[in-house]
């Protein structure tokens, strides 16, 4: 099987070529620029970033510490999945023969233990044993559930035992969450003896959306000085407000002067660049994931007319926690099409430790080019770039499939360094 790059659906290419030719022109320097940044402030252990391709402008929309959707990668990206958790591992706890992943809570979604499980089988594959762990209150015994793959996923009710966690006498060195921590951190992750990674301080009980895209902003900008572009290029602008109450109607000002704000700084550079389109703006919830509690806005007025519904549609994020901070993010189109329906279609690109490991197509048949495809109805389509995502052909022209590809894993690389300098802004 073979699975190519979608279409672009927009005669507004010419940014984006010149773009992508840059980066090919500049190949070396970029990659010896990111080696100096990963020895200076060193990669999380994995991470997926979504990335929004306009043809005028390619930039991340979000950034995600803890991934699921292992299982949607090509099969042929397993080689490279197997030395990215050799090279994470060795980094992290070098002594580890084992490692325990803690569970999101909601594991009764079997597509996502399927990503579980197949983020187990990579590490056994690596050479390290891997076992699944859960906080969930009503998981009393080991459980095995049946997945639609065929495969078999086993969990386990994870226990404390002094100063570390373990199922039964298994209490590997490594702990590995893959649990976003959206309802807290729970105490029985506090104070451990093992390490623990990603830290605790990167779930969305402490992390905030807006402080990534600010070290997002500050990396795109040295990148940018770097290989001569302009940082807008890649980079989305976004302002952040807090203490929204939308049930209530409260802090609304706050949200509708940005909302303004916003949208007149994306008509300037739409002006600079000659683009034709509507700029649109995105309200989101400054934590939290899954694609709740956003909505795309093409005026302030849009904010003060929200009804009772779509008020209490964006009040709420996963876990039924309360939206009280809100960033607003300059909407970036998909001009990136799939299939005889030309479905649009974003690039969903995956890292272990510093390295692009694969990624796939998040596609939605119901969903506009400006529009939240990170909702029900989506399905996923696998991105081919087990070897050009890191080996591009000059060869080519910019927009083949390895040098799109490359152009992918150079932003989603920028987005895992703003999120390691968040990190480390959080645990420092």
């Amino acid at each position: 099987m073979t699975f190519g790059v979608p279409n672009l659906t927009t005669s507004l290419q010419g940014p984006l070529l010149q773009l992508e030719a840059h980066l090919l022109q500049h190949q070396t320097q970029v990659e010896t620029w990111l080696r100096q940044q990963w020895l200076e402030t060193p990669a999380p252990f994995y991470a997926s970033v979504d990335l929004r391709n306009s043809g005028f402008k390619l930039a991340p929309v979000d950034t995600n510490l803890f991934p699921a959707g292992f299982n949607n990668l090509n099969p042929a990206f397993m080689p490279l999945c197997i030395q990215a958790v050799q090279a994470a591992v060795e980094r992290t706890c070098p002594q580890a023969k084992k490692v325990l992943i803690v569970a999101e809570n909601h594991t009764r979604n079997l597509f996502y233990l399927e990503s579980l499980e197949m983020l187990r089988s990579i590490f056994e594959q690596a050479g390290i044993e891997a076992r699944i762990g859960s906080i969930r209150d009503d998981l009393a015994e080991a459980t095995m559930v049946d997945l639609p793959s065929g495969n078999k996923c086993l969990l386990e009710p994870l226990d404390r035992v002094g100063e570390r966690v373990a199922l039964g006498d298994y209490s590997p060195c490594l702990v590995l969450l893959n649990n976003d921590l959206s309802a807290g951190r729970p105490s029985i992750l506090e104070g451990l003896d093992q390490q623990l990674s990603p830290p605790l301080a990167a779930g969305w009980s402490t992390r905030k959306k807006s402080d990534h895209f600010n070290h997002y902003q500050s990396v795109a900008e040295l990148f940018a000085e770097q290989i001569g572009i302009d940082p807008w290029l890649v980079s989305p602008m976004s302002l952040q407000c807090g203490k929204v109450n939308f049930k209530e109607r409260e802090g609304t000002e706050c949200l509708t002067k940005n909302v303004s704000k916003l949208l007149a700084a994306v008509q300037l550079k739409y002006d600079e660049y000659g683009i034709d389109k509507e700029p649109f703006v995105v309200v989101k919830s400054d934590s939290g994931t899954y694609g709740m509690g956003v909505m795309m806005v093409k005026s302030a007025e849009e904010i003060e007319s929200l009804n009772r519904k779509q008020r209490t549609k964006m009040a709420s994020s996963k876990e039924g926690l309360v939206v009280e901070n809100v960033l607003v993010q300059e909407g970036v189109y998909t001009f990136e099409t799939i299939g005889a329906e030309n479905a649009v279609a974003e690039p969903v690109v995956y890292m272990i430790d510093r390295f692009v490991v694969g990624g796939f197509y998040r596609v939605h048949t119901g969903r506009g080019e400006n529009e939240n495809l990170n909702a029900p109805g989506m399905h996923f389509e696998p991105l081919a770039f087990a070897q050009s995502c890191t080996t591009p052909n000059k060869q080519e022209t910019p927009d083949a499939e390895p040098n799109r590809f490359y152009a992918y894993g150079v932003i989603a690389r920028l987005a895992l360094l703003a999120a390691a300098r968040e990190i480390a802004a959080l645990t420092n």
